[in-house]
């Protein structure tokens, strides 16, 4: 499938200013989740990183804004009953905001996990973060069958949130915040049987959901060296995620559909989890994600719509675990060029290293 594909310049320099702009105002078709303005921020904060910009120097990084995002992100940590965490967005806020959270506006399990990778992109030392706050809040979000709400004692609860808490946790490098057993049978209990994983119990397997789950399995804390999966069921998992690579070269979310750029890293990721990796083919991933870009900067779900962060931030990560090869001289190959990824936390090997190591609270500045 791979043989004639000639790819075009990828437009770094569009992609980080798309990033920019929509870190300063949000284009019109995204305005309707400015209520989850932690969740843009951290994909912008991310394009940016993934494209080497945001830590390049100092320099750099004051132009890119870091003072400032970290003054913002630091805002929104919010302390009261249930423990502490970070809110999605300051929209709903009294001015000034309160010091304390009331049960209309509580913490965020997915965005608090968000707000912990956009710090560790600024390399933030995590001084001001309230770790038994984070593990009082994880207790609070558990439920009996061991899935978590976003937040306590309500709100959405599926195997998304469940992936944010042990990320959450392995960041911390403290799991006593959460029942993993529990957890790791809920994530058990939405597996189809096409080989991937649903949403919630008897739900259709998506792209996304697998990897959330595939992701959680791995990232547990085990007593043994055991896989997570028996091999038949990473054989009929690895079967469904190829299954999901069409035609067009990018990856679907469900059996029967088309491709669609996030795919690319959902899929993609949740072969780079199982060590699958060398069944993507490479050239053909970039050649889809190459249409899907526009021309003033940005990449959109598919070839001919508008781009956004997600799709953006999303794309540029499945690259960076599938850089196309080989490239000859006219297809740019130094555009195509991108660093190391930690598939399991979905950020750059050494933000996630930092990550690991600064919100546990067991690094140390030099």
């Amino acid at each position: 499938m791979e043989d004639g594909i000639r790819l075009p310049c990828f437009n770094r320099a569009g992609h980080v200013a798309h990033a920019k702009r929509c870190m300063s105002a949000l284009p019109a078709s995204q305005t309707d989740i400015d209520a989850s303005r932690l969740a843009l921020a951290f994909y912008n904060i991310g394009i940016l990183d993934l494209l080497g910009v945001m830590n390049d120097g100092d320099t750099i990084s004051r132009q890119n804004g870091k003072d400032e995002w970290l003054e913002w992100l630091w805002a929104q940590q919010t302390q009261g009953k249930y423990g502490s965490g970070f809110r999605p967005s300051p929209f709903m806020l009294l001015h000034p905001p309160a010091e304390e959270f009331s049960d209309y506006n509580t913490p965020h399990i997915i965005m608090t996990y968000t707000a912990l990778l956009a710090l560790s992109i600024l390399r933030d030392d995590f001084a001001k973060l309230d770790r038994s706050g984070l593990i009082r809040l994880l207790r609070a979000c558990q439920r009996d069958d061991g899935s978590f709400t976003t937040t306590p004692g309500g709100g959405e609860s599926d195997l998304r949130t469940l992936y944010c808490a042990f990320a959450i946790s392995a960041m911390l490098d403290d799991w006593s915040g959460v029942d993993v057993e529990r957890a790791k049978s809920f994530v058990t209990s939405c597996r189809t049987y096409e080989g991937g994983y649903g949403q919630d119990l008897f739900c259709e397997a998506q792209g996304g959901t697998t990897y959330i789950a595939l992701a959680s399995l791995y990232l547990a804390p085990s007593s043994s060296e055991t896989d997570p999966l028996t091999l038949e069921e990473k054989r009929q998992t690895v079967k469904w995620l190829m299954s999901t690579q069409t035609s067009s070269g990018g990856f679907c979310g469900r059996t029967g559909k088309v491709g669609d750029s996030c795919y690319c890293f959902w899929c993609g990721a949740s072969l780079k989890i199982l060590k699958m990796d060398h069944l993507v083919e490479t050239k053909t991933l970039a050649s889809f994600l190459a249409d899907s870009q526009f021309k003033f900067g940005g990449i959109a779900k598919c070839p001919g719509e508008h781009p956004d962060p997600y799709h953006t931030y999303l794309s540029i990560a499945a690259l960076c675990m599938y850089p196309p090869s080989p490239l000859a001289a006219d297809e740019k190959p130094d555009s195509w060029e991108f660093p190391e990824l930690d598939p399991l936390l979905n950020a750059r090997v050494d933000t996630a290293e930092w990550a690991r190591k600064y919100i546990s609270g067991k690094g140390h500045r030099t």
